[in-house]
């Protein structure tokens, strides 16, 4: 086994590797593993929060290591514990599946599925008999699961904590012993769930499970990258918009973002580490680490078409020659209606500050009152924050 590569392993988009590194080194060595990410499919869209797991998956394929990639059918229906202030609902069977529709297409784009081991826990957790599942949570105290840092943040404000989110660090714990894995890779949110399999596996199979957790990037806005932040960059975004958002994270976040979203060679992720310490204006940096990702799900000449229409629109003040088309009927209505008809953000109180902060015009007016009456026409331009353009067809 290559000592470079697994170092680089080691070392690149990791925040912790348990119960030790010597451990895993060994492993790896004797190799080959088997290692296992668990995905509870509760959108249908991967963003690069969820990637940075996967490109952990892809190094391990490219040394040689069998990969397994579990789609959480049963748990996304039952919920993975947050740390809001109230329980995560928890999905349909007919959501989880329309959910999942897509999602092999997109991490595609980073794993190679022809080395992908895919499986669905619903194969398991379906059919087991509730004295089995007893039997499973006779393994684990009260006590052990409560020490989850969110449960106990939650109960000392007083919150509630509910019996299936109790139970869910039990489930996706002994997915580890059925799939009788080597290592667990995961988000750091995932630890204690991670470690929970870990406890199991070497309960029912006598087996050490090593525990890989990967950082968890912060969005578009400086907040940790979520669907209901409405801050991601999803695989599926159009070269424009993905280089767009990447154009618009926080200066600090550049080199997090080139170490676990790039495939950059390492020795230039820790050239960039250095040089955005000491440069002042590392636009020059980020422009480089936008491209990479926008080129890696997209090609060479998108993410320059990406990056020329970038300096066009955003840079320079211009609007794109393509953009997308909203059709709307031809009556007068307020301005808030006619963005959220766009789809382009589904927060009402999102647009509301978009509007008010001054970042939505249509046809070059900017509005500044959501109530406003406006009359679309054929052919308008809206303009929602900095790269958010759509033409504007009349529903006849």
């Amino acid at each position: 086994m290559d000592q470079e590569k697994i170092n680089e392993f080691l070392d690149r988009a990791v925040a912790e590797i348990l119960p030790t590194r010597e451990m895993l080194v060994d492993k790896l060595k004797k190799g080959p593993i088997r290692v296992y990410l668990g995905v509870d499919p509760t959108s249908p869209k991967i963003h690069l929060g969820n990637a940075v797991a996967l490109f952990k998956l892809r190094q391990l394929q490219d040394m040689g290591h069998q990969v397994v990639l579990l789609i959480g059918s049963f748990t996304a229906t039952i919920g993975d514990p947050s740390d809001k202030t109230s329980a995560r609902t928890g999905l349909t069977q007919e959501q989880v599946n329309q959910n999942f529709k897509t999602y092999k297409e997109q991490a595609s784009k980073i794993l190679d599925f022809d080395k992908v081991s895919l499986q669905e826990n619903g194969e398991w957790w379906h059919k087991m008999p509730v004295s089995e599942f007893m039997g499973i949570l006779s393994k684990v105290t009260l006590k052990q699961v409560t020490e989850r840092d969110l449960f106990a943040k939650r109960m000392a404000s007083g919150g509630e904590v509910w019996m299936h989110e109790l139970m869910y660090p039990m489930l996706q714990g002994y997915d580890s012993v059925v799939l009788d894995v080597d290592l667990e890779v995961g988000g750091t949110d995932q630890t204690f769930n991670m470690l929970m399999g870990r406890k199991l596996q070497k309960i029912y199979s006598n087996k050490e499970k090593c525990v890989l957790s990967v950082p968890l990037i912060m969005g578009t806005n400086g907040l940790k990258m979520s669907k209901s932040e409405g801050n991601t960059v999803d695989l599926t975004d159009s070269a424009p918009n993905m280089y767009g958002k990447l154009m618009s994270i926080r200066d600090e976040m550049i080199p997090i973002y080139a170490e676990c979203c790039t495939t950059l060679p390492w020795s230039e992720v820790q050239e960039i580490k250095e040089n955005i310490a000491s440069s002042e204006n590392p636009i020059d940096l980020k422009k480089k680490v936008a491209f990479e990702i926008t080129r890696f799900f997209h090609d060479e000449k998108s993410a320059m078409d990406a990056q020329n229409q970038f300096k066009s629109v955003v840079q320079g003040g211009g609007v794109p020659s393509e953009m997308e088309n909203v059709t709307v009927n031809p009556a007068d209505m307020k301005f808030e209606d006619l963005l959220m008809g766009t789809g382009a953000i589904t927060s009402r109180s999102e647009i509301k500050r978009l509007i008010s902060g001054g970042g939505c015009s249509l046809d070059g007016t900017v509005i500044t009152d959501p109530n406003f009456e406006v009359t679309p026409k054929e052919g308008g331009i809206l303009k929602i924050g900095k790269r958010g353009y759509y033409r504007i067809n009349i529903n006849e």
